[in-house]
């Protein structure tokens, strides 16, 4: 973490600037057999789009509220970093019906509903696949995104000091986010530039923290696990090797 990084998207930027080959987010889903692994490059493209597509297409802006009812997923962690990059506070589990927009997993497309703003709804399938029908009422992030373009700046400048994150009742600002992440990896001892291994889910700042800004601020990488509990011991120990993890998150 750099001196003038103070936001996650400034600690995004930093990372694609000193080495966009090396891997930033390495994604399981255990209970498909899901593996993707985007590089810094690849992840910073889809942020982009992203956001591209979150103040463009979307009309968000900064200090608007979005309820972002996905789970742990490497698709999550760039709507996380999107909504950094354009100001707009991202609400993790959120109330649809108090938000400006919404974005959902297709577990969660009912609550969705009762947002009356923009609502974009995510397939979660592999390789980021889109529905094969899509949702009624509901934009398929799958079909919109792509086309976005590659370069991202935003309308109106983000204020590291404003509102960034909501999870677990408690708000965070952009500059916040950066400082708490930076000291997380410091009091849990991970190592400089770590691989990260974990299974927490994204419902709580530890799980957001330990599966995605902690390694973030500290130069490192993320190897983002859902439903790890269905590996056994042996399994676990070897992803840990042929992920060449150097941390792994406890899971309680």
């Amino acid at each position: 973490m750099n001196a003038i990084d103070r936001t996650p998207a400034d600690l995004l930027g930093s990372a694609l600037a000193a080495d966009p080959a090396r891997p930033l987010v390495t994604f399981y889903d255990d209970a498909t057999g899901e593996r993707v692994e985007l590089s810094v490059a690849t992840f910073a493209n889809w942020v982009a789009k992203t956001a591209n597509y979150l103040q463009g297409d979307l009309a968000a802006g900064p200090g608007d509220r979005l309820a972002l009812l996905l789970p742990a997923h490497w698709q999550t962690a760039v709507w996380l970093l999107a909504c950094a990059s354009v100001g707009v506070v991202a609400e993790v589990g959120g109330d649809p019906g108090a938000a400006d927009l919404v974005v959902s997993g297709p577990d969660a497309l009912d609550a969705a509903r009762a947002c009356s703003g923009e609502r974009v709804a995510l397939a979660l399938r592999p390789l980021g696949g889109r529905f094969p029908q899509p949702p009624a009422g509901f934009a398929d992030f799958a079909v919109e995104v792509p086309g976005q373009g590659d370069r991202f700046v935003p309308f109106a400048p983000v204020d590291p000091g404003a509102p960034a994150l909501v999870v677990g009742g408690e708000e965070l600002t952009g500059a916040g986010i950066g400082e708490r992440a930076l000291a997380d990896a410091a009091a849990a001892g991970m190592p400089p530039a770590p691989r990260v291994l974990s299974g927490l889910a994204y419902d709580s700042w530890r799980g957001l923290s330990a599966g995605l800004y902690a390694p973030l601020a500290a130069g490192g990488s993320v190897v983002l696990c859902r439903h790890l509990d269905r590996l056994d011991g042996a399994a676990l120990a070897g992803r840990e090797a042929a992920e060449k993890v150097t941390f792994t998150v406890p899971r309680s």
